[in-house]
């Protein structure tokens, strides 16, 4: 299967917990100002990789705690992703979203199976207003980090923490 994508980052320590390999996924409706990788917004930009080249780098390096799924958005090419994960777990899987987690459960069922898939969630537009570098694993203080399996058990939206060192509690 073929993914369009921004990039991808093998060794990445900023994108979640431990070591990652992260994907950048092209296209983006949301164009939130002062966003991290605005040239990642075009939908026909980036370049197209196999599915089967991304889940080999990710099984070759032994060292990897998790995956990340970033952008772009995501949510917009949820069958390559869904691909992807269903063969790398279980490794950890945290996914950026522009989208909030209520949002994200009425746009398609394609978009609930990838969430499900997903261990993290980090919700919402990034809002300029709300920056703090001091934040772990978000842009700005009206995003969200969530537990995606407790949300799901419980009907609700459940918090995930994080320790100061950037551990998942």
């Amino acid at each position: 299967m073929k993914i369009r994508l921004y990039g991808t980052v093998n060794d990445s320590i900023v994108d979640g917990p431990g070591l990652r390999y992260t994907i950048f996924t092209q296209g983006c409706p949301h164009h939130c100002f002062g966003c991290h990788n605005p040239d990642s917004h075009d939908m026909h930009g980036g370049y197209i990789e196999d599915t089967h080249k991304i889940v080999q780098e990710i099984l070759e390096n032994p060292l990897l705690d998790g995956v990340t799924l970033s952008g772009g958005e995501p949510l917009l090419q949820p069958l390559p992703l869904i691909e992807i994960i269903k063969q790398v777990k279980p490794l950890h899987i945290m996914i950026y979203s522009g989208y909030n987690y209520e949002e994200i459960l009425q746009l398609g069922e394609d978009q609930k199976q990838l969430l499900s898939l997903c261990d993290t969630l980090v919700d919402g537009r990034f809002d300029m207003s709300k920056r703090s570098l001091e934040l772990l694993y978000k842009g700005s203080s009206n995003q969200r980090i969530i537990n995606i399996q407790k949300s799901l058990q419980c009907n609700k939206v459940m918090i995930q923490e994080v320790s100061e060192y950037g551990e998942l509690l």
